[in-house]
């Protein structure tokens, strides 16, 4: 077991693990942030998808070695009051059937905002086709997309 220093959602935090735990479960298991979902395991399905400086990566395959002094952003530090344009725009498209993946779907989709603020349709089904919806709400979730892309 090691002590890592992470910096999770601007706040520096510790956890003492071994050094190719997943970072998805230091985040949950460690540090109590659940919004970070467990759905395949394989870095297949994007529930578990998190910030690293900005960048949408999938968190239960990535070792917490592997973090260094790299930013960690959570859906729950995507904004303080819930008010990040993509979060008020899942509300108003009223996007999630049962919830599970729309953690990893807003992070994927957040990341490419901040990277290109107004997607095409295509730019932005490139973009989520990795992350699955087993209500198949995939339409929803691209209308929710191009319009917060309106918003920022």
């Amino acid at each position: 077991m090691a002590k890592y220093k992470l910096q999770v959602n601007g706040k520096n935090l510790e956890a003492d693990v071994a050094e190719d735990t997943p970072l998805l479960w230091v985040l949950r298991d460690h540090l109590g942030l659940v919004g970070t979902k467990y759905g395949c395991g394989i870095a297949q399905c994007g529930a578990c998808t998190v910030h690293l400086n900005g960048a949408a990566v999938r968190s239960c395959t990535l070792p917490v070695s592997a973090i260094g002094s790299s930013k960690i952003t959570t859906i729950e530090g995507l904004s303080e009051n819930g008010d990040h344009p993509l979060q008020l725009a899942w509300d108003e498209v009223d996007v999630p059937q049962c919830g599970y993946c729309q953690a990893g779907q807003i992070m994927t989709a957040a990341a490419l905002l901040k990277q290109n603020p107004h997607p095409t349709t295509d730019e932005i089904v490139g973009t989520m086709h990795g992350n699955i919806c087993r209500c198949g709400a995939y339409h929803r979730i691209r209308e929710a997309v191009k319009l917060a892309s309106t918003k920022i």
